[in-house]
């Protein structure tokens, strides 16, 4: 793997995202689906059945991933309990926050991920199925920060961990052979990107900042190069 790989994949967060303070609210229930089994290749495909499988592999690869981190340090990990598929604006809501449309969010308020099926779906098939797989890295980041009781004093350190942890994600199960990418997905995954990362402009220090496209790029790739000994954990 190359970090070219690193590079592009990290341009697929397209919005913004984070963590609520816990709370002891009730997440709402999620749809049920068939989990995949075996390693995955990252192939462009486009149809609603493989998008939910792809989503159910994601997750899948994910709890092995943070599993068997969490099992290195003696401790038990305890997965992400709800992947919440929403179609309109406020249908989900974390706390007393409403989730809006063209967005994913990890809520440790009930501890699950909500995201916009339609926009989900939509960049799914335009760009691929290593979309779902950073997406849901980032968003599963957000929740292993809620576990270990991580909280920055400012919201970009929060999510440029959350962008690292995600590259240790995806280039630690690529080479344990969990997750299978070359060019071509490389490649698929650069079509009709155009910008990501915080406007010019926009203060480091404000709420909500993610970091610029550059900041994010140097994130996941330290993460993808180097795991998780890289983001500060």
């Amino acid at each position: 793997m190359s970090a070219r790989i690193a590079a592009v994949l990290v341009l697929l967060l397209l919005v913004g995202c984070g963590a609520l303070p816990s709370a002891d609210d009730d997440p709402v229930t999620r749809r049920s689906t068939p989990r995949a089994t075996g390693s995955v290749d990252l192939d462009g495909t486009d149809t609603p059945e493989e998008f939910a499988a792809d989503i159910d592999a994601a997750q899948r690869v994910a709890e092995q991933y943070w599993t068997r981190v969490f099992a290195k340090s003696g401790d038990q990990f305890e997965p992400v309990r709800e992947l919440v598929p929403y179609e309109r604006a406020g249908e989900v809501s974390c706390g007393d926050e409403p989730l809006p449309l063209n967005n994913a969010a990890y809520c440790s308020r009930g501890d699950f991920i909500a995201y916009d099926v339609n926009w989900a779906f939509g960049v799914f098939r335009q760009i691929g199925d290593a979309f779902l797989y950073y997406l849901l890295g980032h968003e599963y980041a957000h929740g292993i920060q809620a576990r270990l009781g991580i909280q920055k004093e400012f919201t970009i350190q929060q999510e440029l961990q959350a962008d690292c942890m995600a590259g240790a994600f995806i280039g630690d199960q690529a080479r344990a052979r969990q997750l299978r990418l070359d060019k071509g997905d490389t490649d698929e995954l650069a079509e009709g990107l155009k910008s990501v990362g915080d406007a010019p402009g926009q203060p480091w220090f404000a709420e909500g900042s993610h970091g610029s496209p550059e900041m994010r790029v140097n994130a996941f790739a330290n993460g993808y190069r180097d795991s998780l000994r890289s983001c500060d954990l």
